[in-house]
Formats: structure tokens, sequence, C-alpha cells
């Protein structure tokens, strides 16, 4: 029988329910939470869109959409985003799950941190971030549902520990956030830490002019 979450069902497939065996025993009660939320929020973004993503990848990629900061998927330094989504491209593949699904959701967690873009992609990557941006920044947070999702994924002292939850995955990989909203984490609290500017990339390039 499906689960039900202030009035969203979680999606009740075998990938499901092994994605969130996964994420509970390599993550962190913190992000476990997080990422439940970002699915359940999603969904209420997709209905008030009106658009219909496919329920089991949506909650695939929220479920995976920050696997990467504490279970680095890749032996080469790369951002965590990138962790993350080839860690769950691996997951679906293994799975049987088609390539273009597989596609769909690594795109979803890839993007899940840049503005502008994601909103004008396929519903699942849409809703991805839109859910990412309520659970962190509280975007369109409204409606009588809120409260159900909160219960059922209670937030603790989320905003302190989802910060020092990131710098911890950044700090040993710093140039991956250059260009990113992640720097912010690294220059608010890392001593000494200062990223390069696009600036001072291309001023100090190679190029004579």
């Amino acid at each position: 029988m499906p689960e039900i979450i202030a009035g969203l069902e979680i999606p009740d497939t075998a990938a499901v329910a092994e994605a969130t065996e996964h994420i509970r025993e390599t993550t962190s009660p913190l992000l476990y939470h997080h990422s439940r939320r970002v699915f359940l929020f999603g969904l209420l973004h997709a209905d008030r869109l009106g658009v219909e993503p496919d329920p089991e990848l949506l909650y695939l990629a929220a479920m995976f959409h920050d696997a990467g900061l504490l279970t680095p998927f890749s032996g080469v330094e790369q951002r965590f985003e990138i962790d993350g989504a080839d860690h769950a491209r691996k997951f679906l593949l293994d799975r049987g799950f088609p390539a273009a699904a597989a596609e769909t959701v690594w795109t979803a967690i890839a993007l899940h941190t840049t503005p502008g873009i994601p909103g004008r992609m396929a519903p699942e990557i849409a809703v991805t971030y839109s859910g990412v941006l309520t659970d962190v920044l509280g975007h369109g947070l409204d409606g009588d549902r809120v409260a159900g999702i909160v219960a059922a994924h209670p937030r603790g002292d989320f905003k302190n520990e989802f910060l020092r939850t990131s710098v911890e995955g950044l700090r040993h990989r710093p140039d991956t956030t250059n260009g990113t909203v992640n720097s912010d984490y690294l220059e608010h609290f890392v001593p000494g830490f200062r990223r390069t500017t696009t600036v001072e990339r291309i001023t100090g390039s190679p190029w004579p002019s």
C-alpha cells in the first residue's frame, strides 16, 4: 500500500524502496529528511504549475540530489552535484531503467543548484529544482500541506546543520565551487578562503590580449 504524506503519494516501486533505504543508510538524517521534503515540495510545485512529472523519477532525483556531499561517487575531484548525478544514473541503469530516464534524473541533480535553467526543462528537472528552493530558501512556502510534510520529515536545526554539512562536503574540493553558489558557503565559513573570480581568470589567462 502506498505511503501517503500530507495527501501526497510516495511511489510504491522497488527502485523507490531501494533508494530510500540506500540514502537513509549512506547519508545522514538531515539529508534523508531534506531529500524526502524536496520530493514532496516538488509535487506541490508540479500541481501549481500544471505539469506531470514521472513521480518515480522525481523521487529518485530528489533522494540522490545531495548524496554527493557525503558519499563521493568518483575518485576524480568534481562538483558534488555531479557526484550525486553520476551515482543516481548508475543506480537507475543497474536496475534496467531506460537511458533517457537515467539522463533525466542525472540532469535534475546536476542542475539543482543552477539558477535560471531547470525551470525551462522537463518537469522532473524543473520541480526538483523548485523543491530544493522551497526547502532551503522557503521559495513558494505556502499552502495547508506544508505542516503535514514537516511533521513527517522534521527540519530540526536545518539551517545550521545544512550549512555545516555543505561546508564539510566542499572544504576538501574548493576549486569545484568556482562559479557556483557553493563558493558562498566556503567564503562565509572557511577562514582565508577566497574564490578566484572570473575576471581574474580572464585577465590571468596565457593569452597576451
